[in-house]
C-alpha cells in the first residue's frame, strides 16, 4: 500500500469552528480491515458515507496516529492529523457523500494482540469504550452519531473471528480468510467490537434469535458451567423488558487478560476468560451477573444511548437493576434482596464519608452510575408499580430506537404510564448526593429474608452470652445462605472454645457458603472440630479448599505432608489459586517429596511468564515473593509485567519491583540484568531506584 505523506498542522486549512462539525451525519462506515498480528498493525480500505445539515468546508473522522489516503476520485481533498482524518470540499447539504480511502495504523491501546510474540494461545480482541476505537478504526468518538458498520477482517487462516453483526460471507485466499459481516441497524463507535482466536462454537436459539457462544478449544469442555443460564436470561429478558431483542443475533466470547469484567459490543459481547469454569469454580466465580449486565446493554446503551456522561446511568444502572432481575430468576428473593442490601450498605458508607455522587453527576464514579442508578430504578419500579413501569420502559425503548436519550426522556414516559408527577423522585434519587438510605431501607423492611438479616446483623456488638441461642436458631434446618454466613462471621469475634457447639452445627448444615465463611474466619482449629475442618477439602469451592489448605498447613504441622497429598492435582480457577498455593507450601515443607522441589519451583516460576493470563501471573509473582526465591528470568517477567495492558496489573508490577529494589540484595540481583536489557526496561529501573 502506498501512501503521500503530509507534514501539517490542521489549523492552517481549517476554522476552528468546523472541527466541532455540528452538520455531520455518518451514515455507513464498510468496507475490509486487514490485520497483522505479528506486526501488531492494521490496514484497511474504507467507504465512507455521509450527509452534512449546514454548509462547511470540512468534515473529520476521528483516527489516531493514521496514516490515510484518498482511494477513489479526487473531488474530496483528504489530510490527516494526530487524532483526525479531514475530508476537505464545500459540502451541500441535504446531500448524500460517498469518500473511499484506506488507512493504515499500529495502535498502542483498543487494539490488543495476545500470544502472537510467546507460546500462549493466540488472541486479538478489541477495548472501544473509554479508549475509544479511532485508535484502530477511523471511526467517531462522539456517541450521538450513530452509524451501520459493515465491515470485513482479512485475518490469518484457521482463526474464528467474532465481531457486530450476522456472518454473510468467508472466503480464503492463500493462508488468509476474510469474515464478512452485516449490520441492520446503526450503533454509536464505541460499540464496534472484534475478536480473533482458536475458538470451538456453541448455537442456541431463544426464539429466532441465535445464541452463539464461544470458547477457546482447549476450554470446550467448559462450555455449560461458563454459560449456565444464558439461554433462561435472555428468554427472561426478553420477556420483562417487553421489547424483542434488537439485532440479528447475540454472540459471546472470552478473552485473556481484558480490562474489564465484560464490554456490551453491538451483537458481540466480549468478557474476562476468569469466567471460564468448571462446575466446582461455579459457586465462587460464574458469569452470570456479567452475562446477564451485558445482555441488558444491548437494550439500554446499545439500542438506545445516553447522550453524556451525565445520562451514564440510563445505561449502567439499568443493566445493573435488569442483571439483578434476571439473577433474581434463577436464585430466588433472597439472593436479590442481600444484594440490594450490600449495595445500600456501600453507598451509605460512601455518603457517610462525604463522597456520595449524584447519579446525574457526569464525574460520579462506577458505584454511584451502577448501584445507586439500579437502587433508583427499584425505588421507581417499587413507586409506580411493576405495569406502569414495564410499560413506560418499552414506550421509552421503542420511541428511542437507535436513538441517544437523555433522563428527561425516561422519566417523561413513566410519568405517563403511571400518571405520577416524579420530581421528588429525581430529586431524591438522581439528583442528591447522599444516599437515601432510610428511604432504601422502608422499601425493604416488609420483606421476610431483610427481616431476619437485619436481625442477625443486629447482634454483632452483643456478648456471644447473650446471643447464643439466638445464633443456634439462625443454624437451624434449613439454614439460609446469607444469614449462615453472618452468624459464623460473629462466631470469629469469641473464643473458639466458647463457641465450639455452634461451629458444630455451622459444619453439619452442609451449606457450602456457611462452610466456606468457616474456612474463612476461623483461624485457630481448635483439636475438638479438626475432622470436621479436615472435610472442607473436599467441598465443591475452590475458594474454601484453597482456604482450608493454608488453614489446616499453619495449625497442624504433623499432618502437613497429609494435606498435601490430599490435595496435589487440584488447580482451582483459572488463576490457579490452589495449586500455587500447594505448590508454594510443598517446597517450603521439607519432608514433602524432597526429591520434586525443583520439579515445582520450575513450575511456580514459570507461571510469572506472560503467555499466562495476568491473574495467573499475579500470584505466581505474590508466592515467589513471599519465599524469597527469584530468577533472573523472574526479573525479566516482572520488567515486563509493568507496562502490561492491564492497568491494576501493571501497577502491582511496578509496586513489587519497588519492593524487591528496596532489598540490597534483590537490587544487586536486578542490576547485573540491566546492561542485557532494552533502553525502556534500563530507564525504568533508573527511575525505581531513585525513589528507592
Amino acid at each position: 500500500m502506498r501512501f503521500t505523506f503530509f507534514i501539517l498542522f490542521i489549523v492552517h486549512f481549517l476554522p476552528v469552528s468546523a472541527q466541532e462539525q455540528p452538520a455531520l451525519d455518518v451514515k455507513k462506515i464498510s468496507g475490509r480491515v486487514e490485520v497483522f498480528p505479528f506486526d501488531r498493525k492494521v490496514e484497511g480500505q474504507l467507504e465512507l458515507k455521509f450527509s452534512i445539515s449546514e454548509k462547511t468546508d470540512s468534515v473529520y473522522l476521528d483516527a489516531v496516529d493514521m496514516k490515510a489516503e484518498l482511494q477513489a476520485g479526487k473531488s474530496v481533498e483528504l489530510k490527516t492529523g494526530s487524532d483526525k482524518i479531514w475530508f476537505i470540499k464545500k459540502f451541500i447539504p441535504g446531500k448524500t457523500y460517498t469518500v473511499k480511502f484506506s488507512y493504515q495504523a499500529q495502535p498502542k491501546q483498543t487494539l490488543y494482540f495476545k500470544g502472537w510474540n510467546n507460546p500462549g494461545s493466540n488472541q486479538i480482541w478489541t477495548q472501544g469504550q473509554g479508549k475509544e476505537t479511532s485508535h484502530w478504526l477511523p471511526s467517531l468518538n462522539d456517541v450521538t452519531d450513530k452509524i451501520e458498520f459493515d465491515l470485513q477482517y482479512n485475518v490469518p487462516e484457521d482463526y474464528q473471528v467474532i465481531a457486530n453483526g450476522k456472518l454473510v460471507k468467508k472466503t480464503k485466499i492463500k493462508d488468509r480468510a476474510i469474515w464478512g459481516f452485516d449490520m441492520k441497524h446503526p450503533m454509536s463507535s464505541y460499540l464496534v467490537a472484534l475478536a480473533v482466536g482458536d475458538y470451538a462454537k456453541e448455537e442456541k436459539m431463544a426464539g429466532d434469535v441465535p445464541l452463539q457462544l464461544y470458547l477457546e478449544k482447549d476450554d470446550a469442555r467448559y462450555f455449560e458451567p461458563t454459560y449456565r443460564h444464558s439461554k433462561e436470561m435472555f428468554e427472561f429478558l426478553q420477556t420483562e423488558i417487553g421489547v424483542e431483542f434488537p439485532w440479528q443475533n447475540y454472540k459471546q466470547v472470552p478473552v485473556r487478560d481484558f480490562l474489564y469484567a465484560g464490554m456490551e459490543n453491538t451483537t458481540a459481547t466480549i468478557f474476562s476468560d476468569r469466567f471460564v469454569i468448571d462446575s466446582t469454580a461455579f459457586i465462587d466465580r460464574n458469569y452470570v451477573n456479567v452475562n446477564a449486565h451485558e445482555l441488558a446493554h444491548q437494550w439500554f446503551g446499545d439500542y438506545v444511548t445516553a447522550t453524556s456522561s451525565k445520562h451514564h446511568w440510563l445505561q449502567e444502572g439499568f443493566a445493573t437493576f435488569y442483571a439483578l432481575l434476571a439473577q433474581k430468576e434463577i436464585f430466588g428473593e433472597d439472593y436479590f434482596y442481600f444484594k440490594l442490601l450490600q449495595s445500600a450498605e456501600q453507598l451509605k458508607d460512601l455518603s457517610d464519608n462525604g463522597k456520595g455522587k449524584a447519579v446525574l453527576d457526569a464525574k460520579a464514579g462506577s458505584l454511584t452510575f451502577y448501584q445507586k442508578g439500579a437502587w433508583a430504578l427499584f425505588a421507581l419500579y417499587e413507586k409506580v408499580g411493576r405495569k406502569a413501569f414495564r410499560k413506560g420502559v418499552q414506550n421509552y425503548l421503542k420511541k428511542y430506537a437507535f436513538q441517544n436519550v437523555t433522563t428527561a426522556n425516561f422519566l417523561a414516559e413513566i410519568e405517563k404510564t403511571s400518571k405520577t408527577v416524579l420530581s421528588d423522585f429525581k430529586h431524591r434519587w438522581l439528583e442528591q448526593t447522599a444516599f437515601p438510605s432510610i428511604a432504601a431501607l422502608s422499601l425493604l423492611k416488609d420483606k421476610e429474608f431483610v427481616k431476619n438479616y437485619l436481625t442477625a446483623k443486629a447482634f454483632r456488638n452483643i456478648p456471644i452470652t447473650e446471643k447464643r441461642e439466638r445464633l443456634s436458631q439462625f443454624l437451624d434446618f434449613p439454614v439460609n445462605d446469607f444469614i449462615g454466613q453472618e452468624v459464623v462471621a460473629q462466631l470469629a469475634s469469641a473464643e473458639t472454645e466458647n463457641v465450639v457447639d455452634l461451629y458444630r452445627k455451622a459444619f453439619k448444615t452442609n451449606n457450602l457458603l456457611v462452610r466456606q465463611a468457616i474456612a474463612e474466619n476461623l483461624k485457630t482449629i481448635p483439636k475438638t472440630l479438626q475432622s470436621e475442618f479436615e472435610s472442607l477439602l473436599d467441598d465443591g469451592s475452590y475458594f474454601t479448599q484453597e482456604k482450608a489448605l493454608m488453614a489446616l498447613w499453619q495449625n497442624s504441622p504433623k499432618k502437613r505432608t497429609k494435606y498435601l497429598a490430599k490435595m496435589e492435582g487440584v488447580q482451582g480457577f483459572s488463576n490457579k489459586n490452589v495449586r500455587l498455593l500447594w505448590l508454594t507450601l510443598s517446597l517450603v515443607t521439607k519432608e514433602f517429596k524432597i526429591e520434586k522441589s525443583q520439579q515445582f519451583y520450575r513450575e511456580l516460576s514459570g507461571y510469572t511468564k506472560p503467555q499466562y493470563p495476568y491473574e495467573l501471573r499475579k500470584n505466581a509473582f505474590g508466592y515467589l515473593y513471599q519465599i524469597n526465591s527469584f530468577t533472573s528470568e523472574n526479573y525479566k517477567n516482572l520488567l515486563s509485567a509493568t507496562d502490561h495492558s492491564v492497568w491494576r496489573f501493571a501497577k502491582f508490577s511496578r509496586k513489587l519491583l519497588k519492593k524487591l529494589m528496596e532489598d540490597p540484595e534483590r537490587r544487586k540481583e536486578i542490576m547485573l540484568l540491566k546492561p542485557d536489557l532494552s533502553d525502556k526496561y534500563q530507564r525504568k529501573i533508573e527511575k525505581v531506584l531513585e525513589k528507592v
